[in-house]
């Protein structure tokens, strides 16, 4: 008999446990800022039934109504305030769509009430920002993330099992990583975005920082976080009439002990692109989009032998950003150190930039003390 109630009462509490599971499986999200116009990509999400968005700041009501219409939320889930978001609908996580610069503001505001940040990238404007945001992750215990569109492109994982893993071009000689499209103001962006996208200071820089920071991102996960040598970079303004504050063309090299990298940001392409090229000692890997990649095995002098794949999309969580934030803030995945979403990547991520932009206004080359 005492048997029997033992296992009815461990039933209860193993059913009681299922349900809670169940009940929190959807993630409270909270999106701080809607001038970053990748929140369409948040909205776009939450069918999916990973996330719920459980409130919005956006003192900009014109603007919150243009993306109400849009989405189809209600403006009652809009605030004025990131307090007075946080104290009416109190989010597991939220995500941080406005400028770089408040990205730290968004932290700041979060990080001791124990919610969960992800940012749209860069981490942050420079160092100073990036260290005072992984101080109070660390203090209050909250993942911190950046999101870049590259992560979520089968090619880049792909990539990268090919290289890392299966080492089917041999050790890694060069990297090359090109980003970015015709400029801000061709490509059409609205005006919310593009007056702080255009600012030193809201974005941090220019070209630089929004499409540099992709390549970054990707040779510091390629690198194993390994630090470069040193960086040296050149930015260049080119289209004075439509990005008169910053630079909209700009190369940064990075060496290696046994490596280099050339990471090619730029508001100057005829076409839009997102492409790297991974180059070792028996081949090369061509990501030349999120879904078509060749690999290339070297024969003779200028021959070779190649495959040419086309691919899916990855499995959840690993397709989407905020299924891969709810998976990460459950505990159903941990990050390795130096992934893409990870905090110590984009702290290397801004560490790079700021070198980077030191090193072109400077033209000369930021070493690095390993």
């Amino acid at each position: 008999m005492i048997n029997k109630i033992l296992f009815f009462i461990i039933l209860f509490l193993f059913n009681t446990a299922i349900y809670s599971q169940n009940t929190k499986e959807v993630l409270r999200v909270g999106i701080i800022g809607l001038t970053h116009t990748h929140v369409h990509w948040i909205f776009g999400s939450e069918p999916r039934g990973d996330i719920e968005i459980v409130g919005i700041v956006e003192p900009n009501k014109a603007l919150a109504q243009r993306y109400a219409y849009q989405h189809k939320f209600s403006m009652d889930l809009v605030y004025n305030s990131i307090e007075e978001m946080l104290n009416k609908v109190n989010p597991e996580a939220v995500t941080a769509f406005g400028t770089i610069y408040e990205h730290l503001e968004v932290v700041e505001a979060a990080a001791p009430r124990g919610i969960h940040v992800m940012v749209e990238k860069p981490l942050a404007v420079s160092m100073e920002h990036a260290k005072k945001m992984q101080k109070l992750a660390e203090k209050h215990n909250i993942h911190l993330l950046t999101n870049y569109e590259t992560t979520w492109y089968p090619t880049t994982y792909k990539a990268y099992e090919l290289v890392k893993h299966e080492n089917k071009i041999g050790e890694i000689r060069k990297i090359m990583v090109h980003d970015g499209h015709k400029g801000p103001k061709k490509i059409g962006v609205n005006t919310e975005f593009l007056d702080w996208l255009t600012d030193p200071i809201q974005n941090g820089g220019g070209a630089e920082v929004d499409f540099g920071c992709y390549g970054v991102n990707i040779l510091t996960w390629f690198m194993d976080g390994k630090r470069p040598n040193s960086v040296t970079a050149i930015s260049q303004q080119l289209q004075p009439e439509n990005n008169p504050k910053v630079n909209d063309e700009s190369i940064i090299l990075l060496q290696y002990d046994d490596a280099v990298a050339v990471i090619q940001g730029s508001w100057n392409w005829p076409i839009g692109r997102k492409d790297m090229e991974i180059y070792g000692v028996n081949g090369v890997v061509y990501a030349d989009n999120r879904h078509d990649l060749r690999l290339r095995i070297s024969e003779g002098y200028d021959g070779y032998n190649e495959e040419v794949m086309k691919l899916e999309e990855r499995n959840a969580p690993y397709d989407d950003p905020f299924a891969l934030l709810k998976a990460v803030v459950r505990g159903h995945i941990k990050l390795d150190d130096f992934d893409l979403n990870a905090l110590e990547n984009n702290m290397l991520v801004v560490e790079i930039l700021e070198a980077a932009k030191k090193s072109a206004k400077l033209k000369q080359t930021i070493q690095f003390n390993n």
